[in-house]
């Protein structure tokens, strides 16, 4: 029975045993697309990613990455972690730039001294807005909890989201989504997951609280999502959310399910578009072989 190599990371964590797990399988080729979805079935992580060779193609590796339930074009800490991998493993140096070719385009992470990553996330784009009365019921939250000085809007920098701003952490605390209400809504949006956030914090160094909720993908809360994050930079940098043209700030996440995070968010208008790059710490756990 033929095997792979694959390994555990911890990613957007300040320590092991925190932050958002992934699973990183390497020379995975042969492999059909049923075969991964079978094995990221099996892991259970919000998401799997499969290096589909250790040799560069056109200056990135080829990596595809998948949920549960389904393949994605893109995601944030599958890239960040499985370019750490890269890095650490087959490339075996701590900092540079790493390139990943994902089916949503080359993504380049580069790592510092200190020890982050930073993936430069591809430009956002914003959707629909939408009420807060529509978006309350689906989060188990009242109207009143919404900050409705700034829109309810999807955005995407590769893989959409719904942005909420609540008003304080303790309605982030309290929020609990209504499965069918959330089934209900997505039916008819490019969004699938929801970001929901507040300018609180349970760290006075940190400058945001965030919940991420994607069950449709699988998993119903994200203890670390890269993603939303990096639609979160550019939303708030258009709305002026801090009143400036850009913003450098750490995000709390994944307090609610035990698995809490940091992640690094910058962002600044720029001629192309609002430029967005997502960083944070990874840690390797495990390595072993799989039977495929």
């Amino acid at each position: 029975m033929p095997t792979l190599t694959f390994y555990i990371l911890d990613v957007f964590a300040e320590s092991p045993l925190a932050g958002n797990q992934l699973a990183v399988f390497r020379q995975a080729q042969t492999l059909e697309s049923t075969v991964m979805q079978r094995i990221a079935r099996e892991i259970n992580f919000s998401e799997t990613t499969f290096i589909l060779s250790d040799e560069p193609r056109q200056g990135g590796f080829d990596v595809r990455i998948f949920t549960p339930r389904e393949e994605v074009p893109f995601a944030g800490h599958p890239t960040l972690g499985t370019a750490f991998l890269i890095n650490r493993e087959i490339l075996k140096r701590e900092s540079g730039e790493t390139m990943l070719n994902l089916k949503a385009g080359q993504i380049p992470v580069s790592f510092d001294a200190q020890g982050h990553g930073w993936m430069k996330q591809m430009p956002p784009v914003f959707g629909a807005d939408h009420s807060a009365s529509s978006l309350a019921p689906v989060l188990g939250l009242e109207t009143a909890d919404i900050d409705e000085r700034f829109p309810i809007q999807e955005v995407s920098t590769g893989l959409p989201f719904f942005i909420v701003p609540l008003k304080t952490i303790q309605a982030l605390k309290s929020a609990k989504p209504n499965r069918e209400k959330y089934f209900d809504l997505i039916q008819h949006t490019e969004a699938k997951g929801i970001l929901i956030f507040c300018p609180q914090t349970r760290q006075p160094e940190n400058q945001i609280s965030v919940r991420v909720f994607v069950e449709y993908y699988g998993i119903p809360e994200d203890p670390a999502t890269g993603s939303g994050n990096g639609c979160l930079a550019g939303y708030l940098v258009k709305q002026r959310f801090f009143g400036g043209e850009s913003i450098e700030l750490s995000v709390e996440q994944g307090y609610e399910i035990g698995r809490p995070s940091l992640l690094l968010l910058k962002a600044r208008e720029a001629h192309s578009g609002i430029e967005v790059s997502v960083g944070g710490k990874c840690f390797l756990v495990a390595c072993g072989e799989f039977s495929v």
